[in-house]
């Protein structure tokens, strides 16, 4: 995924399935100048991680 899908999905009203190493998450924030997404599994807000969006699969 390229950083502006993954701030489109971010913005979106609409829950788009989107997949880190084949877990479902959330995407909170895209910091598109370094392409980098700040995710969590959605089970589990606490969980926050920092990715590349190039990591992200949208399914």
């Amino acid at each position: 995924m390229n950083a502006q899908r993954a701030q489109e999905i971010a913005s979106s009203a609409n829950m788009v399935s989107v997949t880190h190493n084949g877990e479902s998450i959330y995407i909170e924030h895209v910091d598109q100048d370094n392409g980098l997404a700040t995710i969590h599994p959605l089970d589990d807000p606490n969980q926050k991680q920092s990715v590349a969006v190039t990591e992200l699969t949208e399914q």
